[in-house]
């Protein structure tokens, strides 16, 4: 497929981008004391060495009124400069353009400080529906100090030899607050009408431009439609973009979608997979027709081709692909060199990137764990010794094994006993919304089958396979089974496990779904049956479904299942069953809570381990290693990370 838009170089005023390719700023838990670590460094320099045409740093605080104990970026301080400047000397020498993003949250913000709240700051009085902030108004005075807290920030980001700032007012950060008349009921001069309300965010850019100089960029980013209750409406934005675009110191707009301060937003800041690809393409296009300046574009944006669709249309002139660098670091060189089947492309499961962010652990990726941790494992060092590895099992461990150990220089041969490798993929993308999580057993086994494994399908390890192959290490991948819990059941009751539900089993029209974990097997299981017709309960053994879930993702699915009608029980721990009833008992309390007219209940409560082979072939090779499910029934995420510690540590 031919890229001619996709790389493409953009001017902006005087500086060349050299493609359209960039990483918006989005958090990554890598800062230390306030500053850019050397964890950080290295991560970004592994996107500019794959390609990305520029690299926007995550958002920095540049006033006081902003901070929290948590790890951001503090560039209302001198300290900070240094860290930027170590990130700079290893991302430009690769041609990559490197901005910086100056942030306040107002009051979606817990600001969380010696351990108790500090006051969150708005333009009004008016709370948030997510952290529960009642936010002090700011005065005049306090208004001036935040602008020139913009300057400082714009000044110490320059001088540490970035190429330029962008200012967020997405997400409903503050500016938004400034610019929304629901949120904004100011009668002053940053209230009012729409050139009152624009005000704060004009003198914040202007303030910015004067510190930046003529020579460095200065963008926008903010959100095409909220897409929130009382956020701010796309009629709303076109308004005030209009009126920004007049503004001699604005170089370009980035768009988004969505707003952090409520739950029905969220999911929009980083959309999951059951979102569309390039989904806000079309909003974007509508508005770059009536601005000037250049429009820049995320939301789902995770393969080159979706990019190339999207500039060719003339509904942006740069796309964001956050997601896909953080998946695939190389994912522009592949796509200019015409590898578009070697990609591996983003699946927006927001598992290891957002959901670490919210964990407070730095942000990687299921798919390639090597994200983050570029220090550690960014350069595996060939074998000293090349040995002969048999890996047990084609799921996402054993794939993942198999393509380091291969990678490094070992003769790997991976078994597979189905028919085709995946393991627990192949039924994790039969729920609705989830079909592109079957894309991790695909990029897995094009990435074993591009480093020199071998994959057999149809081939169970047995003691004989393992004795004729004499390898110098097995690595057992073998798995999980589902596991049913001990229960008290009468004659007539009809108990299943989830796979055998997406393996087609009758459930009837009546149907409780019993979810220890409140991970998304539950809630998928609860949506698909809804959506075949039945009427569904969902008991879960935590205090909402989807509790162990990345939050975006769990609230917006809750508000699939309301839709779909699904009853939600929380607190219930599965007892038994028989023909008509499921029996639970409160997780708290121990009272018994019965579900009446129930046809079948649908067991969601993990797995079992598969580790059998251990002993079957024990003293048949040097070394033996468990991981993923068959070490301990844990996720996807589990399993791919200790295949690549496995593939790294082999014959090291």
């Amino acid at each position: 497929m031919s890229f001619e838009h996709l790389f493409t170089p953009l001017r902006i005023r005087g500086l060349v981008i050299p493609n359209r390719i960039f990483s918006t700023g989005h958090q990554t838990n890598m800062v230390e004391h306030g500053a850019p670590s050397e964890r950080m460094a290295a991560y970004h320099a592994a996107r500019a060495a794959g390609g990305a045409g520029l690299l926007i740093m995550e958002a920095a605080r540049m006033h006081h009124t902003a901070l929290s104990d948590g790890p951001v970026l503090d560039v209302s301080r001198e300290a900070a400069v240094a860290g930027y400047a170590r990130v700079a000397e290893q991302v430009k020498p690769h041609g990559t353009l490197l901005f910086g993003q100056l942030s306040h949250p107002g009051r979606v913000n817990a600001r969380i400080q010696d351990g108790v709240r500090f006051p969150a700051y708005s333009a009004s009085a008016v709370r948030d529906a997510r952290f529960g902030s009642i936010p002090r108004p700011l005065s005049v005075t306090e208004i001036e100090d935040i602008v020139a807290g913009y300057a400082g920030g714009a000044s110490r980001l320059m001088a540490a030899g970035l190429d330029g700032v962008e200012i967020t007012a997405s997400h409903g950060m503050l500016p938004a607050q400034f610019l929304n008349p629901r949120v904004n009921r100011r009668e002053d001069g940053y209230g009012g009408d729409l050139a009152g309300r624009l005000r704060f965010l004009r003198e914040a850019l202007e303030a910015a431009r004067a510190a930046i100089g003529p020579d460095g960029a200065l963008g926008l980013r903010i959100s095409v439609d909220e897409m929130e209750i009382d956020g701010l409406t796309a009629g709303e934005v076109a308004e005030a973009c209009r009126a920004l675009d007049a503004l001699p110191a604005l170089d370009y707009f980035n768009l988004t979608a969505g707003s952090m301060a409520g739950l029905g937003g969220s999911v929009h800041v980083v959309p999951p997979m059951a979102i569309a690809a390039g989904y806000l393409a079309r909003p974007a296009g509508e508005l770059r027709r009536q601005l000037a300046r250049p429009v820049f574009l995320a939301g789902r944006i995770n393969q080159p081709q979706v990019a190339e669709a999207i500039l060719a249309a003339g509904q942006a002139d740069m796309c964001g692909m956050t997601r896909a660098l953080i998946a695939d670091p190389q994912m522009p060189a592949k796509a200019r060199a015409g590898r578009i089947d070697d990609i591996r492309a983003c699946i927006a499961c927001n598992q290891a990137c957002i959901g670490h962010l919210h964990a407070g652990t730095p942000i990687s990726c299921i798919q390639h764990p090597e994200t983050g941790r570029e220090q550690r494992y960014g350069r595996p060092a060939p074998a000293k010794r090349r040995l002969r590895v048999l890996v047990a099992g084609g799921g996402p461990a054993g794939m993942k094994a198999a393509a380091v150990a291969a990678a490094r220089g070992h003769a790997v041969v991976l078994c597979e006993s189905g028919p085709a490798p995946g393991g627990q993929v192949l039924l994790a993308q039969l729920l609705p919304g989830r079909a592109e999580f079957g894309g991790l057993a695909t990029n897995l086994a094009r990435e074993a089958r591009l480093a020199g494994a071998e994959i057999r399908t149809g081939t169970p390890v047995t003691r004989a396979l393992v004795a004729a192959e004499a390898p110098d290490a097995v690595i057992l991948a073998t798995g999980a089974r589902p596991h049913m819990p001990p229960a008290e059941t009468c004659e007539g009751a009809h108990v299943i496990d989830a796979w055998s539900v997406l393996g087609g089993a009758n459930v009837g029209n009546r149907v409780v779904v019993s979810d220890w974990r409140g991970d998304w097997v539950g809630m998928g299981l609860a949506e698909l049956l809804a959506r075949n017709g039945a009427a569904v309960t969902l008991a879960v053994d935590a205090p909402v479904p989807g509790n162990a879930l990345q939050i975006y993702l769990r609230d917006h699915w809750n508000g699939v299942l309301h839709g779909l009608g699904v009853r939600v029980i929380p607190y219930l721990r599965f007892f038994g069953a028989d023909a008509e009833s499921a029996y639970f008992r409160h997780a708290v309390t121990q009272a018994p809570v019965v579900v009446d007219q129930t046809d079948t209940v649908v067991i969601c409560h993990g797995a079992a381990a598969s580790d059998g082979l251990r002993d079957e072939i024990a003293g048949l090779a040097p070394e033996i290693r468990l991981i993923g499910d068959c070490l301990a029934p844990r996720t996807a995420e589990e399993a791919v990370y200790e295949g690549l510690r496995a593939g790294t540590e082999i014959g090291a």
